[in-house]
């Protein structure tokens, strides 16, 4: 999670940049007779960026402070590598925050035109995120159960 959330974090503050190369990647692959929508809709985020950034550059900084949020909870997660039995509300919170991401993908997503698809790609996020969250629920709880014993 932490790995996860840091990548996340680092990786949202140049988006237009990335979505510049990520475009050209797409144009120069396959991609463009394979999944022609995906490689439209990568095109039109990145234009989006492009004019946001040129005549609004403020903008971003909202997506500055989504990539802080990213990191700052990184960092809560060290708490169940620390002491997993009593920080393992940090555990659930983040099996929470997992089950969140499904609802608002599709009710953001579908209020803000994001195509499904991409919707179900942020959604795998939660999916994906909270199977080493359970893993560690699950064994946390066994500590516990251990040092009670």
């Amino acid at each position: 999670m932490i790995l996860g959330l840091f990548v996340s974090g680092v990786t949202a503050f140049p988006l237009r940049v990335e979505l510049g190369i990520g475009s050209d990647i797409l144009h120069s692959s396959p991609a463009v007779d394979w999944f022609p929508d995906a490689v439209a809709w990568v095109d039109r985020v990145a234009a989006a960026l492009v004019d946001v950034d040129g005549r609004y550059p403020f903008i971003s900084y909202g997506t500055d402070w989504l990539a802080y949020a990213h990191l700052v909870l990184a960092v809560v997660f060290i708490g169940p590598m620390v002491d997993p039995v009593r920080n393992i509300w940090v555990i659930q919170f983040g099996v929470i925050a997992c089950a969140g991401i499904i609802p608002l993908a599709l009710i953001a997503g579908g209020i803000r035109g994001i195509p499904l698809g991409w919707q179900l790609i942020d959604m795998s996020f939660g999916v994906l995120g909270v199977i080493p969250l359970l893993i560690a629920w699950r064994l946390t709880a066994r500590l516990e159960r251990m040092r009670s014993a």
